[in-house]
């Protein structure tokens, strides 16, 4: 099958509907499994803690686990997809989180949990960015925005039935289901990677295994990460986490110094020279952040701030998920009738705006006036999130897709970890403001916090007002 950077646009025959539609489905399995994961095991933090008789904020290890194992494995996605095949590690991967997931549904104590938590991690750091470059090397490019868009489906819908399903679980059974379902969903990802995937996919060049730059960056991730997770949670002191960052900061540095030098770099940090990638993963970091911050704020102002139950949280929650859904009707629409830096533009800055007005909401706001403005601005976080993921691929050259999935995934956790800890960080400093340092949060201390989340989305839309009015013309499909 031809690949992205040798197809000319103009030669390129489409796909069936059905195959442009099936393959993003399936590689986005895991991303379903991971988002209903996290949402499901958010909610059943109260019994695991209950059941393990462990105090609930010591679970904090079991969520740290996965994250931290996670950044470890992620630089080695795609090394091992170019040396083993993409359709392999893809199936080995979904059979590892799987796996882990039994084992956590087995746990009888928390080492135990953090144990497979652990394993987990190692299957999930591969999924999807092995996934996503199963994606590239098997659409081309007429294609690829149709099938971006179906990609995002099960994530989405993984975040919309999280909570519900972690709630009913655990209330007609025992917490361990929440992990122990994930084993059918995991067998039929495997069983439909094996059916639609093309196990004679193009690879990139075999390069020799660089253990520096896995070192290096195994420990650059994992102790920034390790840090952010841990800021405000009171698990550890604050020099440790300081010196954690710290070594976080100049383990990332020292592999940028590794790699210039390399012949065969783990990933090859050039392809930021590339203005497409570049404005994709460095310019959409912003707006990231700004994702990862919204759903830790929201379900704290509609639960804290406004005293509402878990479940009417959860339903009004839901309506960023819903939106995200909806994306799939129309982005493929905008990007072809008015390209993507237009779309970038306008839906970032409507993301901005979004997320200063979730601030405005008060106890007294309809309910029906705060899910329809939050599913306003999931379609505009989602419309923006699709074209960013289909536009920084459009310069990378093949033997290069590895190294830009892998880095893509790299950033795009950052960002999130970021984002979580901006939140936390945004609402101590405004409470300590108000004069409510250590007490419960405030309706009003979620305003400014959600004006500062929409400031910093704007640093994305004046990163892309930068971009051509022609940048990623060969990926409309016009």
């Amino acid at each position: 099958m031809a690949m992205i950077a040798d197809a000319n646009p103009a030669e390129v025959i489409a796909l069936p509907t059905a195959h442009t539609r099936i393959v993003p489905l399936v590689v986005a399995c895991p991303l379903f499994l991971q988002n209903l994961d996290t949402s499901v095991m958010a909610t059943a933090l109260p019994s695991i803690a209950a059941s393990l008789d462990v105090h609930i904020l010591d679970l904090n290890l079991a969520v740290t686990a996965y994250l931290l194992s996670l950044a470890i494995f992620l630089p080695i996605s795609g090394w091992l997809a170019d040396r083993f095949g993409a359709r392999r590690m893809f199936c080995v991967a979904i059979a590892l989180f799987s796996l882990g997931s039994a084992l956590c549904g087995l746990a009888g104590s928390l080492p135990a949990l953090v144990a497979w938590r652990l394993l987990q991690g190692v299957g999930g750091a591969m999924m999807l960015p092995v996934g996503r470059l199963i994606l590239l090397r098997s659409v081309p490019p007429a294609q690829i925005v149709n099938a971006m868009v179906w990609f995002t489906v099960p994530g989405a819908i993984g975040r919309l039935a999280g909570p519900f399903f972690g709630g009913a679980v655990v209330t007609v059974a025992s917490w361990h289901w929440i992990f122990l379902v994930n084993i059918p969903f995991g067998l039929l990802g495997v069983v439909m990677a094996l059916t639609f995937i093309d196990k004679d996919l193009p690879s990139g060049p075999r390069r020799r295994f660089d253990a520096l730059g896995f070192v290096l960056l195994a420990l650059g991730l994992a102790a920034l990460i390790g840090a952010l997770e841990t800021t405000g949670k009171g698990l550890l002191p604050w020099p440790v986490m300081l010196a954690g960052a710290t070594l976080g900061v100049c383990a990332l540095l020292g592999y940028g110094w590794h790699s210039r030098r390399s012949v065969h770099p783990l990933i090859d940090l050039g392809i930021f020279r590339l203005s497409s990638y570049r404005a994709a993963v460095l310019g959409g970091m912003p707006l990231r952040i700004a994702i990862g911050a919204s759903p830790f704020m929201l379900p704290l102002l509609l639960q804290v701030g406004f005293g509402l139950s878990p479940l009417q949280s959860g339903l009004l929650t839901m309506a960023t998920a819903v939106g995200s859904l909806s994306t799939r009707t129309v982005v493929a629409r905008a990007i072809r009738a008015v390209g993507f830096k237009t779309l970038l533009v306008g839906s970032a800055s409507l993301s901005s705006l979004f997320y200063m007005g979730y601030g405005f909401f008060t106890a007294a706001t309809p309910h029906v006036a705060i899910f329809c403005v939050l599913l306003l601005g999931g379609l505009c976080n989602s419309m923006a999130m699709v074209s960013l993921n289909t536009l920084g691929f459009t310069q990378v050259p093949p033997d290069r897709t590895s190294h830009a999935t892998t880095a893509s995934s790299m950033a795009q956790q950052l960002s999130v970890c970021l984002g979580v800890v901006l939140g936390a960080t945004l609402l101590a400093l405004i409470g300590a403001w108000h004069g409510d340092a250590g007490g419960p949060l405030q309706a009003r201390d979620f305003t400014p916090a959600f004006i500062v989340v929409g400031c910093v989305t704007l640093l994305s839309v004046a990163w892309f007002r930068r971009l051509r009015a022609d940048e990623g013309d060969e990926f409309r499909g016009v």
